[in-house]
């Protein structure tokens, strides 16, 4: 999930390709949402095994309400810190 800051604007999404995807939102490359909402955080992630079962759960999220969401993200990242250079490659 990227946000725009603590508790602001949420935006989930899938991806193959995570590091790639959050520098693509981080500046701005891509027209879209985060963009035009300033989503540039990237507050939360999970690994999965293959490209459906990030899909499923990236669906299955996107019907939860917003406070599972902060709930999620509170989870692994209290602080809300932008993980970036967690999954950035050197």
């Amino acid at each position: 999930m990227m946000a725009s800051g603590r508790n602001g604007t949420l935006y989930l999404g899938s991806t193959g390709n995570l590091a790639k995807r959050a520098w693509e939102h981080r500046n701005g490359v891509v027209s879209g949402f985060t963009k035009k909402y300033g989503c540039k955080a990237l507050v939360w992630y999970e690994v999965l095994g293959s490209w459906e079962a990030a899909r499923q759960r990236e669906l299955q999220m996107k019907e939860w309400k917003r406070s599972w969401k902060v709930r999620e993200i509170e989870g692994l990242n209290p602080d809300w810190e932008d993980l970036y250079d967690r999954i950035a490659q050197p």
